[in-house]
């Protein structure tokens, strides 16, 4: 992920390997990590099972939320693709029972959004 991004707050891309190790204790039995994406410390997993949301809180980082979402209880979601003036792609999700404002995530133009909308696609549907 470059600094710069990160430091705009926009998502990219993160080496899944890494994800697998470092979240392992998260992950149910024979649940498998799909995707990663980062920004400068917390994380959106994509897994066969869920979306988690890995909120870093804190200077120290010692603090973590994390927010597991059922593919289930995601009602719709929506993907703007980044333009050539505007360097960012954004991701809205509307879970149930959280109202009508829905979770919003900021892609670098770098992250395939396009990946994201499959992911999640795919992941709803089953």
């Amino acid at each position: 992920m470059g600094i710069i991004s990160g430091l705009m707050g926009n998502a990219s891309q993160t080496n899944i390997e890494d994800v697998k190790k470092d979240y392992a204790k998260l992950l149910g039995q024979n649940e498998k990590v799909i995707q990663a994406y980062q920004w400068i410390r917390d994380l959106m997993i994509f897994t066969d099972y869920r979306l988690i949301l890995v909120d870093i809180q804190g200077a120290t980082g010692k603090k973590v939320n994390y927010h597991s979402i059922p593919y289930k209880n995601i009602r719709h979601f929506e993907v703007e693709s980044a333009g050539h003036f505007d360097l960012d792609a954004e991701l809205k999700i509307w879970v149930a029972d959280m109202g009508s404002t829905p979770l919003v995530k900021t892609f670098s133009k770098d992250a395939d959004v396009y990946r994201v909308q499959a992911l999640l696609a795919q992941c709803i549907g089953r």
